[in-house]
């Protein structure tokens, strides 16, 4: 068990003091992996920013995901051949447009690095399935990373099997059997609010502009 997000991450960042102050970026998913990818940024030194991505639904059944869509690319599933390139084209330019509002609410006016040749750390509070971080591998491999790595405080032992055959190093602490949701392994696992998420932002990109 875990205290709060804060104990959880500090213990991450002890795992990946290799990393620090490398060429490297740590990318948080929202809203939960924030606080998590803030104290791993700031115990690393390494800049902190957010990772979006969002499943391109079948049209005739929008919760089977036929691709997924991230700031950094498109990935279609290629054993789909029953839809029309056009609802890809056009679902996947909606989703990214709504992606890039979002970027903007949390990074401001900040361009998404370019991740070639970084070491990318990807956080989050806790992983159930694996199917979201999956679709942000396959879109960030695109941008031929150095190193793509997962870092998080729990996860059930398949998810970690699954990512650990995409990933270059999956970095969990906890891998329980009995795992029934993330939030059943911290004291404290209290909301994450927008207005938290862009404070940690700001407070982490400070910190490290000038450092």
């Amino acid at each position: 068990m875990f205290e709060n997000r804060y104990e959880a991450a500090l213990q991450l960042a002890g795992k990946l003091q290799e990393f620090k102050n490398k060429d490297g970026v740590v990318l948080a998913v929202p809203r939960g992996g924030v606080p998590i990818g803030y104290t791993i940024a700031k115990e690393l030194g390494l800049p902190l920013e957010i990772i979006l991505s969002k499943k391109i639904g079948h049209p005739y059944n929008p919760e089977y995901a036929i691709g997924s869509v991230s700031l950094h690319g498109a990935i279609i599933d290629e054993r789909v051949t029953d839809v029309p390139m056009d609802y890809i084209q056009k679902e996947a330019d909606r989703i990214l447009s709504g992606l890039k509002e979002k970027f903007k609410l949390f990074m401001g006016d900040r361009k998404p690095t370019d991740l070639t040749g970084k070491i990318v750390i990807i956080v989050d509070d806790g992983i159930a399935t694996g199917n979201t971080i999956l679709a942000t591998i396959k879109s960030i491999e695109k941008s031929n990373p150095q190193k793509i790595i997962i870092a998080v405080p729990v996860a059930p032992p398949a998810t970690v099997s699954k990512l650990s055959k995409v990933a270059d190093e999956i970095v969990c602490l906890l891998i329980p059997e009995n795992f029934s949701g993330v939030g059943q392994f911290y004291y404290d696992f209290s909301q994450v609010s927008d207005d938290e998420v862009i404070e940690l932002l700001q407070k982490a990109n400070k910190i490290k502009n000038i450092a």
